[in-house]
C-alpha cells in the first residue's frame, strides 16, 4: 500500500468576497454604515450609535450633524427584528434632544414609532418606543401627531405591561398628552382611569407620582371624577394620605382629592366614609407647609359649590382654616385666607368667623408679604359684605388702620379689597363716624386715580359709603378728591361709572360740594351719559337730578319742572327752555349783556347787597354755582352789621320803603367798580311781596284758603284778572320791553313786572309759596305757558277711619279766575280747557 496523501482544500469561489472585520473609532464612518444592505452591519452600527448617544447631549447633537437621523428612521420599519429593535432604542435616547425632535416631526415618523407598540413586539422595543413618545409628547405639535396616529390606545394598553420602564414611559407620555382637552375626552372613552389607578400600587415612587399627576389633570372633568369614584379611587387616595412613608406623594394626592371634592357625590362619599374628617385633621396637623397649602386649596375649589359649603360647614372646616391662618408659611396663610373667602358664601361660616378668624386676618393685614395682605383683605371683604356684625368686628379689632395703609399698596387686588371692607364698615353710621379720624378720605385719593377699573370702582363705592357725613364731604372737597371722582364718570366701565355716579349723588347732598362738582363738569358729563341708552344707569340719573336740585335755574331750563321739594331761593332765574347739551350762562354774564329781542330772563332775589335780609331757613344761595363769588348769609350779615343797626328799631314797612328809596339803577343792575364783589340785582318789590304774604297769608291755617288768597294776590300784582277774549289786548310784551330798556339788561326782576301772563305769574306764585311753606310745583308748558300744581286732600274723606287716599292734584288759576282750583285728571285735556 502506498503512503496516504493529504487531500487539498477547494479554493473559494471567485465571485464571493472574503469576510472582513472592521473596527471604526469614527462616528461618521458608522453613520455611513447605516446605508448598508446587510442586516448584521446595520445591527452592529445601530448598537454602536446607541452606546455613543447614551454618553451625553453633545453626542446626540453630533449624530444629528452627521445626518444619522434620516437613515435611522428608515430602519424603524426594517424587516430584521434586531435592526428594528436597535433603531428604536436609538430614537428613545435621541428624542430627548430638541433639534432631533424637530427633525422627527418634519420627517413624519410618528406612525412608525407607534407601530413599535404593537402587542407582538418584544418588551425592549415597547420600552424605547414609549420612551421616544414620552420625549416627543412634551411639545404641542407632537401631541397632535400622536393622537392623530392613534398612539393613545396602545399607550393605555401598555400601562398594564409587566415591565416598570414601559409603565413609566407610557404614563409619562399620557400625562403630557392630558394637557390637551381632546386627549382627556379620548382617555375617558378608552376607560384609562382603572389602569392608571392600578399604578398607585406600584413599588416605584416615580410611577406613582406620574399616575397621581395624570389623575390630577384628568379629574378636572366631571365624568372622570365619576369614574374615579366608581373604581374606589378615593379610597386609594385616602390610604396614600394615611401612609407616612408615602409623604412624597401627599401633595399630588391632595391635588386629585381637591378635584374630587368639587363633585358633590364624591364629597358625600368621602364624608360618609370618614375621609373628610381625616383630610381636615391631616391638613391641620401636618408639619409640611405644601401639604397644608394644598389641603386649603382643595377646600377652596370645593367650596365654590353651595352644597359643598354646607357639608364643609357641618364638618366644622372653619376650625381647620383658622388654625392654618397661624402657619409660619406664607403660602399656607394665603391658601387658608382664600378658602375662608370661598366659605364666606355660607351664612353659618360667616358667623363662625366673627369671633374666630377676623382677628387673625387683621394680623395678616400687617404682614411683610403683599400677597398675604391681599389674600387676607379679600377674606375680610367677603366676610363683611352684607354682614354688619362682621364689619363691626373688623372695626372693634382695630382693623381700620391697617386697611387704610393697604390703600397705598402696589397690588391693585389688595387696594380693591381694602376699599371694599372700609365701604362695608362705613355702611353703619356709628362706625362711619370713626373712620374720618383714620384718614380714610385722603387715603382714597390714590385709588380714585388708579388706572385699574376694579380699584376705581371700589374706591368710588367707598366714597359713596363714607361721604354721608358733612365732615367727610368737606375733607373730600378740600383735599382735591372731587376732581378724580368726576373723571370716573367718563369711564367706559359700567361698574366704575355706576359707583362714581353713586358717590357724586351722595356728595351732592352738600350744597357747597354740589357747586364744586358742577364747576368740575359733573353735570355736563352726567347729562351726556344719560343721553346714551347703553351708558346711563339709575345712579347716573339720580346724581344728575341731585345736582340739578342744587341748580334749580338750570333744572327748570332743562326739564321745565320744579317739584314742591325744589325750593326757589334768592338768585334763582328763569332763562327759558334750553336743549340738553346747551350751556346756561351764569347770571352775572346775563346781567352784563345788552338788552336784545330775546325772551326776558326772570330773576327772583329779595336779598339786598347793602341791607341784610331777615334770617330765614329758606334763604340759600343756589346761584353760587353760576359763576359768581358770594359770601354765605352769615358772613354777609356780619359784613352789613353796621348798616343794619339803624333799621332795627323801625317798622318793616318803613325799612322796605327806605330800601326802595336808596336803591338806584346802577345798584339794581349790579354795576359798580370791578374791585367790588358782584351781587345779583336786588328786587325791592319782590321783597315787599314776601313781607306782605308772610304777614297776611302765613297765619291762615287752612291750606286751601292760603292757596286761594295767594293766587289772588299774585294776579293782582301782575295785572289782575283776565278774560280769554281780551287776552290778546293785554300789552304785557310792551311792558317787558320797556323794563328791559329801562334796566339796560335782559334780566328783569320778577317784582318789577306789573303786567304778567302765565309764566310770569306761575313763577311769582311758586317763589312766594316757597317763602311761606306752601307746597307747589312749577310746570313749563308750550308757547309761553306755565302753571302751578298743588296737592290737596279731598275734604269729604277727612275724618274717615282707615287709610286715607292719596291727595288730589289741582291746577291753580292765576289768570281767568284767580284763586280757582281745577282738579287735574288728564293733564293734556285739562290744560287745554284751562289755557
Amino acid at each position: 500500500m502506498g503512503k496516504k496523501v493529504k487531500k487539498e482544500a477547494e479554493p473559494p469561489p471567485k465571485d464571493v468576497f472574503d469576510p472582513l472585520t472592521i473596527e471604526s473609532k469614527k462616528a461618521a464612518t458608522v453613520v455611513l454604515m447605516l446605508n448598508s444592505p446587510e442586516e448584521e452591519i446595520l445591527a452592529k452600527a445601530c448598537e454602536a450609535i446607541y452606546r455613543f448617544a447614551l454618553k451625553g447631549e453633545e453626542n446626540k447633537a453630533t449624530l444629528l450633524e452627521l445626518g444619522a437621523v434620516e437613515p435611522l428612521t428608515k430602519l424603524l420599519t426594517h424587516e430584521d427584528k434586531i435592526v428594528r429593535r436597535n433603531a428604536t432604542m436609538i430614537f428613545g435616547i435621541l428624542a430627548s434632544n430638541n433639534d432631533v425632535k424637530k427633525l422627527l416631526r418634519e420627517l413624519d415618523v410618528m406612525n412608525s414609532v407607534i407601530a413599535q407598540l404593537a402587542p407582538e413586539e418584544e418588551v425592549v422595543i415597547h420600552e424605547f418606543a414609549s420612551l421616544c413618545l414620552a420625549n416627543m409628547s412634551a411639545e404641542y405639535t407632537s401631541k397632535v401627531q400622536i393622537l392623530e396616529h392613534g398612539g393613545l390606545e396602545p399607550l393605555v394598553r401598555l400601562l398594564a405591561s409587566p415591565d416598570p420602564d414601559v409603565k413609566k414611559n407610557s404614563v409619562e407620555c399620557i400625562y403630557n398628552l392630558t394637557q390637551d382637552f381632546q386627549c382627556r375626552a379620548a382617555l375617558q372613552e378608552l376607560n384609562a382611569i382603572p389602569p392608571i389607578l392600578d399604578l398607585l400600587k406600584s413599588e416605584y415612587p416615580v410611577i406613582q407620582l406620574l399616575a397621581l399627576k395624570t389623575l390630577g389633570i384628568i379629574t378636572n372633568d366631571k365624568e372622570a371624577r365619576t369614574t374615579l369614584r366608581d373604581n374606589q379611587g378615593v379610597d386609594h387616595l385616602i390610604k396614600i394620605l394615611e401612609t407616612k412613608e408615602l409623604n412624597d406623594l401627599h401633595i399630588e394626592a391632595l391635588s386629585v382629592i381637591a378635584n374630587c371634592l368639587e363633585d358633590m357625590d364624591t364629597l358625600v362619599l368621602i364624608q360618609q366614609t370618614g375621609g373628610l374628617k381625616k383630610l381636615l385633621s391631616f391638613a391641620e396637623n401636618s408639619t409640611i407647609p405644601d401639604i397644608q397649602k394644598n389641603a386649603a386649596k382643595a377646600i377652596t375649589k370645593a367650596a365654590y359649590d353651595p352644597e359643598n359649603r354646607k357639608l364643609f360647614h357641618e364638618q366644622e372646616v372653619e376650625k381647620c382654616l383658622v388654625a392654618l391662618l397661624g402657619s409660619e408659611n406664607d403660602g399656607t396663610k394665603i391658601a387658608a385666607s382664600q378658602a375662608i373667602s370661598a366659605m364666606c358664601e355660607n351664612t353659618g361660616s360667616k358667623e363662625f368667623f366673627n369671633n374666630q378668624g377676623i382677628p387673625q386676618l387683621i394680623v395678616l393685614l400687617k404682614s411683610d408679604s403683599e400677597e398675604v395682605r391681599e389674600a387676607a383683605s379679600l377674606a375680610l371683604a367677603n366676610l363683611t359684605t352684607c354682614h354688619p356684625a362682621n364689619a363691626k368686628a373688623v372695626a372693634e379689632a382695630d382693623g381700620v388702620d391697617p386697611l387704610v395703609n393697604i390703600l397705598s399698596s402696589r397690588r391693585d387686588g389688595a387696594v380693591a379689597n381694602a376699599a371694599t371692607v372700609l365701604a362695608n364698615v362705613a355702611m353703619q353710621e356709628p362706625l362711619r363716624a370713626g373712620l374720618q379720624s383714620h384718614g380714610v378720605t385722603s387715603a382714597l385719593l390714590g385709588p380714585l386715580r388708579s388706572a385699574n377699573t376694579v380699584v376705581q370702582s371700589k374706591a368710588a363705592l367707598t366714597v359713596a359709603a363714607t361721604a354721608c357725613d358733612v365732615e367727610a364731604r368737606t375733607e373730600l372737597r378740600n383735599s382735591g378728591g372731587l376732581e378724580p371722582l368726576v373723571e370716573l364718570l367718563r369711564s367706559k366701565n359700567d361698574e366704575v361709572r355706576r359707583h362714581a355716579s353713586w358717590a357724586v349723588m351722595v356728595c351732592a347732598n352738600d350744597e357747597l360740594t354740589a357747586v364744586e362738582l358742577c364747576k368740575l363738569g359733573a353735570l355736563d358729563i352726567l347729562e351726556e351719559v344719560n343721553l346714551s341708552a347703553s351708558r346711563k344707569n339709575k345712579f347716573s340719573e339720580a346724581a344728575y337730578n341731585k345736582l340739578l336740585n342744587n341748580n334749580l335755574s338750570l333744572k327748570y331750563s332743562l326739564t321745565g319742572y320744579l317739584s314742591s321739594s325744589n325750593i326757589i331761593s334768592d338768585g334763582f332765574y328763569d332763562y327759558g327752555r334750553i336743549n340738553p347739551g346747551t350751556k346756561l350762562l351764569p347770571l352775572k354774564d346775563l346781567c352784563l349783556q345788552e338788552p336784545s329781542d330775546q325772551r326776558a330772563v326772570l330773576l327772583v332775589n329779595s336779598k339786598s347787597s347793602d341791607v341784610s335780609p331777615p334770617p330765614s331757613t329758606e334763604d340759600k344761595s343756589s346761584d353760587v354755582g353760576y359763576g359768581r363769588s358770594i359770601s354765605s348769609s352769615s358772613s354777609f350779615r356780619r359784613a352789613s352789621k353796621e348798616k343794619t343797626k339803624k333799621g332795627r328799631g323801625k317798622k318793616e314797612e318803613e325799612r322796605v320803603k327806605e330800601e326802595e328809596e336808596v336803591s338806584t339803577l346802577p345798584k339794581l343792575m349790579g354795576e359798580g367798580s370791578p374791585e367790588k364783589e358782584w351781587y345779583p340785582p336786588f328786587d325791592p318789590d319782590f321783597r315787599v311781596y314776601v313781607y306782605e304774604v308772610t304777614k297776611s297769608i302765613f297765619p291762615i291755617t287752612n291750606i286751601k284758603e292760603q292757596i286761594e288768597v295767594l293766587a289772588r294776590y299774585v294776579a293782582e300784582k301782575m295785572g289782575g284778572k283776565m278774560s280769554k277774549e281780551k287776552l290778546h289786548n293785554f300789552s304785557w310784551e310792551l311792558h317787558i320791553s320797556e323794563l328791559k330798556f329801562q334796566l339796560k339788561s335782559n334780566v328783569v326782576p320778577i317784582g318789577q313786572i306789573k303786567k304778567g301772563i302765565f309764566y310770569h305769574r306761575a313763577l311769582l306764585f311758586k317763589a312766594l309759596a316757597d317763602k311761606i311753606g306752601i307746597g307747589c310745583s312749577l310746570v313749563r308748558g308750550e308757547y309761553g305757558r306755565a302753571w302751578n300744581e298743588v296737592q290737596l286732600m279731598n275734604e269729604s274723606r277727612k275724618g274717615l277711619i282707615g287709610a286715607l287716599p292719596p291727595p288730589e292734584v289741582y291746577i291753580v288759576d292765576l289768570m281767568f279766575h284767580p284763586g280757582g282750583l281745577m282738579k287735574l285728571r288728564s293733564r293734556e285735556a285739562d290744560l287745554y280747557r284751562y289755557l
